[in-house]
């Protein structure tokens, strides 16, 4: 009885509520904008590490409000999640979340976007090389002329962390009056229609003397060609990231320069993974792969950075030899005697 009571004990004071003893565990999932292409990809991986692990899977849309967030992580919460993965809205709101959980014994993952949190475990890909893989490849395609930056959410760490990234590669060719960067912005929930927005008013500012644009992901960069097509400048280089089905048709059409790839399978195994050993009793330092890292803000977090892959038309072989994206679907529209994968 004496070690019973001992090694409950024992992972008591890891955290863990005492029905995360139980055998079926339960982890849910608050998506902070469930209608992203890219979503769907992570939460079959969440759900099937779950399944292989025996654990239920739960989840809620916050339908990219943080109010709403807030309410979903209570009634999952409520539901008995015993474990939580949290994409967040908004990195600065969802702190009532995380103290809920935490009063509650429950661990939380913070999955691909930062929460400001010690408390939480960090699970995403190096954003900040992200970053720079997408400045790298604009600068190859276009070395000097005028840049444009669309940003991400402001409400979404990644933003700055990826801005971070492009700013390393540009500085030099910036130094050196290469390139100018005649305009950025930040574009709202990372809603396409709201880069498309942004960058038509640029174009419009700037009597479309436009070279190069750093478009922060593959949604960003869909708005951005819709306004440079418009005006008769498909071709010009843009950045994006995710690998989204119809970013990487756009790679091999020659609309978009590069979609750095973040196998969201590999995250979301790795998230689903983590939970139910945290849930189970881990602590967040013993999850594989683990380091201790500092925010911008100086909190020391546990985390785990996954490496991202940039994919350009000379690379568009790696997504299809991964089967991330069929023959079909990457090369609809695509002249096969110009791209030697839709040959």
């Amino acid at each position: 009885m004496k070690k019973i009571l001992l090694a409950t004990a024992a992972v008591m004071s890891m955290g863990v509520a005492s029905n995360a003893l139980a055998a079926d565990l339960v982890v849910g999932v608050s998506w902070s904008n469930f209608q992203e292409e890219r979503w769907k990809t992570d939460e079959a991986a969440i759900k099937a590490a779950l399944e292989a692990a025996g654990a239920e899977y739960i989840s809620a849309d916050a339908q990219a409000s943080s109010a709403k967030q807030l309410s979903d992580i209570e009634s999952l919460i409520a539901r008995g999640a015993n474990a939580l993965i949290i994409l967040a809205q908004d990195a600065s709101a969802v702190g009532p979340a995380v103290d809920a959980a935490t009063d509650e014994g429950i661990p939380v993952v913070a999955y691909d976007r930062l929460i400001e949190d010690g408390r939480a475990f960090y699970l995403t890909f190096d954003n900040v090389e992200v970053g720079r893989m997408q400045a790298r490849a604009v600068l190859a395609a276009q070395p000097k002329g005028n840049y444009v930056m669309i940003k991400g959410s402001p409400t979404d760490p990644n933003a700055d962390f990826l801005r971070g990234g492009q700013q390393e590669v540009l500085q030099a060719a910036i130094d050196a009056g290469d390139i100018t960067i005649v305009d950025e912005a930040y574009t709202d929930g990372w809603v396409p229609a709201n880069a498309q927005r942004n960058m038509e008013q640029i174009l419009t500012a700037n009597d479309n003397n436009v070279d190069a644009v750093v478009a922060s992901n593959d949604g960003t960069a869909g708005g951005v060609v819709a306004a440079l097509t418009a005006q008769g400048m498909e071709g010009i280089p843009v950045s994006g990231q995710d690998g989204d089905h119809a970013a990487l048709n756009r790679v091999a059409l020659g609309t978009q320069t590069v979609s750095v790839w973040k196998d969201a399978r590999e995250l979301g195994k790795a998230a689903g993974n983590i939970a139910v050993a945290l849930a189970g009793g881990a602590s967040l330092s013993d999850i594989e792969g683990s380091a201790t890292w500092t925010s911008p803000a100086g909190t020391e977090i546990q985390a785990k950075f996954l490496a991202p892959v940039p994919i350009t038309a000379s690379e568009l072989n790696v997504v299809l030899d991964a089967g991330w994206i069929s023959k079909d679907a990457l090369c609809v529209g695509v002249d096969a005697s110009k791209v030697a994968v839709c040959k």
